[in-house]
């Protein structure tokens, strides 16, 4: 396995900067040695979902109006975790925030690169069990709606293509074989 690439960096320049996000835009020589230009969406935060699982095999999800897409979109708990804070923490607060529920138990079941030809962005997915249930209190950006559903209905909609958000997706995938596997 090669530990550095083909491709070889000339100069980087920051095009675009938020407090969210940085654009890289760098001049390259491309693996065949021709010059060329990539550009770097550099997340400033790790993305966190979460998954909550109940006793009876139910699980929540939240909709929510995704600017980018210009639609409505069906998703497990998930948003923004500072790097320098324990990811376990953001998750907490983000399960908490979005639906006023909060767990005992919580374990890492997914660590993804969500567009690495592109992005350097990390998700980190969490199984959540163990739940008790609290009010909510979504930050002012957010205008969610929050459905319990059981797990078999949630991987039937991912499995027919209805809900496409990829940390729900590999958050559901990931859940049905553990179960499958009997580890859950």
């Amino acid at each position: 396995m090669k530990i550095h690439g083909p491709w070889k960096t000339l100069q980087t320049e920051v095009g675009y900067e938020s407090p969210w996000i940085r654009v890289d835009h760098s001049d390259v020589l491309n693996p065949a040695g021709n010059p060329g230009t990539y550009s770097v969406v550099h997340f400033k935060n790790i993305a966190i979902g979460i998954i909550p699982v109940d006793d009876e095999g139910n699980t929540w999800l939240v909709g929510q109006y995704r600017y980018p897409l210009k639609e409505y979109s069906w998703e497990i708990p998930e948003g923004g975790g500072d790097p320098e804070i324990d990811p376990i923490e953001s998750a907490k607060r983000e399960l908490l925030e979005e639906t006023g529920i909060k767990a005992k138990t919580w374990k890492l079941i997914n660590t993804m690169h969500l567009s690495n030809s592109a992005s350097d962005e990390l998700a980190l997915i969490y199984l959540a069990t163990d739940l008790s249930f609290h009010d909510s209190s979504p930050e002012e950006t957010e205008e969610i709606e929050v459905k319990k559903i059981s797990l078999s209905d949630f991987f039937k909609q991912v499995d027919a293509g209805q809900i496409t958000d990829s940390l729900t997706v590999a958050a559901a995938q990931k859940v049905e074989l553990m179960l499958l596997k009997d580890e859950f």
